[in-house]
């Protein structure tokens, strides 16, 4: 047992190799969730350009991307060109060695290369090829460009974000992208216990549109049953009450969520009118939507009668889940976060230390960690061409200087 617990010290993925050729956020997303669970993720950029993500983000820090540290931890980084042919043979000779190879290019790029699944496959019959792309590797649309807010219209989602008086709004956040890395991911980990059984790897294809499709819930079910399209609701879902932010005395807000009928009944304890879960217009779910809108303006009422801390501590006494809306600076001060190191500290050469989100989820005998910085391009060159490649060093030497690495 205590060979194994060291073996895995770093996480439940710790005996596996990933290449990463993937840019922006889908594919290293992808790297980024198995490098927190243990994997060695070698990251492959072109040569003197590396990854956009070095540079992307709002906002910087001596005008370097603070969204880069966060998608590449826990991986190293090398430079190959992988349009040269002898760049392409390098990244044969690496997939020989590798457990994953994760992607997200155009369709058709790497075949065009000639490392396409069929021919990366032939040479490690073991090997899962992980595969993010807009619209998938087949259909009529495979070829198309497809970025992950293209991805989030065609799945539904951007329809029914938003205020109903204005157009289709966008989260604020790149979901599409990182929600096709996700189940690249659990792909991944599937594919990967096939391999366990069957000694063989396969491709994993993970589409944007998708990833998005498979989020909206019973929206396809319904209008197929009923005709009936979801519109946008803002801050509610429509029938389900009371689930809402409600303003407080003090100026604060503070999402309550009593929709289940015997949470309503606490809350309506909490009110201080018990009677109200007794109602006919309140007494069960299927009530209470139909009653929605004059059900959380009477709330409302209540909620502006007492001060944030007030309202919270009511919630908590009679067992009403409800919460504050959270920033950065909430997360950074909330003692539950701190509890859990929801949030780490991690030393950087370039920021001294970086404050990021930690690896979700826990494991309690292997927990994922993270353990390395974001590497600068080309960091481990040495390592992977003259170690694990065995390159000749003048070989080496020959392919820098001729910018194939």
């Amino acid at each position: 047992m205590t060979e194994k617990k060291t073996e895995f010290s770093r996480g439940p993925l710790a005996d596996l190799r990933v290449i990463e050729l993937g840019t922006l956020i889908a594919g290293p997303f992808c790297g980024q969730i198995l490098g927190d669970l243990g994997a060695e993720v070698i990251k492959v950029e072109p040569p003197g350009l590396g990854d956009p993500m070095r540079h992307w983000g709002r906002e910087k820090a001596g005008g370097k991307s603070l969204w880069w540290p966060v998608v590449a931890r826990n991986k190293k980084a090398i430079t190959l060109d992988l349009r040269q042919a002898e760049g392409q043979q390098l990244l044969r000779d690496l997939v020989r060695k590798a457990d994953f190879l994760v992607e997200n290019f155009r369709p058709g790029t790497l075949e065009k290369w000639g490392c396409g699944y069929a021919e990366l496959s032939g040479l490690n019959p073991a090997l899962i090829m992980v595969r993010v792309s807009g619209y998938g590797q087949t259909g009529p649309m495979a070829s198309q460009a497809g970025f992950g807010a293209i991805g989030e219209a065609m799945g539904g989602l951007r329809y029914v974000v938003g205020d109903p008086t204005t157009p289709p709004s966008r989260v604020g956040i790149s979901i599409g992208d990182s929600l096709a890395a996700t189940f690249a991911a659990v792909g991944a980990l599937s594919a990967l216990h096939y391999r366990h059984i069957s000694g063989r790897g396969q491709m994993v294809d993970s589409a944007i549109y998708e990833a998005v499709l498979n989020m909206m819930e019973s929206l396809v079910t319904e209008y197929d049953q009923s005709g009936y399209i979801r519109e946008r609701t803002g801050a509610i879902l429509p029938q389900i009450a009371p689930s809402n932010v409600y303003g407080t005395r003090d100026g604060s807000l503070v999402v309550i969520a009593a929709n289940q009928d015997t949470v309503f009944k606490r809350l309506a304890e909490a009110m201080g009118e018990p009677s109200l879960a007794t109602q006919p217009e309140y007494c069960n779910h299927t009530a209470r939507g139909s009653h929605q809108a004059e059900l959380d303006e009477r709330i409302s009422r209540w909620a502006r009668t007492l001060t944030r801390d007030e309202l919270l501590s009511r919630m908590r006494t009679f067992g009403v889940p409800a919460g504050l809306i959270y920033r950065a600076p909430e997360m950074l001060a909330d003692a539950h976060f701190q509890a859990r190191e929801a949030i780490v500290s991690v030393p950087h050469p370039d920021f001294g230390v970086l404050k990021m989100q930690n690896v979700a989820p826990k494991l309690s005998q292997t927990p994922g960690s993270v353990r390395t910085p974001s590497p600068a391009l080309g960091q481990h060159n040495d390592e992977v061409y003259l170690e694990l490649l065995g390159l000749e060093p003048a070989r080496y030497r020959e392919l820098q200087e001729r910018g194939i690495i």
